[in-house]
């Protein structure tokens, strides 16, 4: 690596924080590219600010991975299912600017996440991936997560069928 690499590395501020609605803009931007070209989310009409605001305020933990001023990637957790008994399950996702992809930036999210999770003394966390989708499996599996269910043909997008999976992770 030159010396003008090494420096332009080491000059970037990396970080992550909590997001808070002044990061709606930013994270329905990075959502809505998933929106159109992928079936990472089975979502098909993009999402404006104030609709990610919604989602922002109802989930329990939102961070954002910041390069310099740049958001260029966010992990969430939001409840399982709505019914108290399902107080201590949480599903999480990440999502991240392609350009990022395969940087550690997911698992930097993630572990963020987790630590916060355990804090809060969730139970079981729970990862659902549109299939096949070899990068979300592989960190899924590095954070300790294991498939649990397999879904076929639930979900229906760019005129196909999609199976999706269940991964679980029970913090301990």
């Amino acid at each position: 690596m030159s010396l003008q690499c090494k420096l332009i590395f080491f000059t970037h501020i990396n970080m992550i924080r909590k997001a808070t609605i002044k990061d709606a803009k930013s994270i329905a931007h990075i959502y809505n590219y998933y929106i159109k070209t992928s079936v990472a989310t089975f979502a098909e009409n993009p999402l404006n600010e104030q609709e990610m605001i919604v989602n922002i305020n109802k989930s329990i933990f939102w961070f954002v991975y910041i390069i310099d001023t740049e958001i260029v990637g966010y992990a969430y957790a939001s409840k399982w299912k709505e019914r108290s008994a399902y107080s201590k399950s949480v599903e999480i996702s990440v999502y991240l600017k392609p350009d990022f992809l395969g940087n550690g930036i997911g698992s930097a999210l993630y572990s963020k996440l987790l630590d916060e999770l355990k804090k809060l003394k969730i139970h079981a966390v729970i990862g659902g991936i549109s299939l096949p989708n070899k990068a979300s499996q592989q960190l899924h599996t590095k954070f300790g997560f294991e498939k649990v269910a397999h879904f076929k043909e639930v979900g229906f997008k760019f005129n196909k069928w999609i199976d999706v999976g269940y991964w679980e992770l029970i913090l301990k």
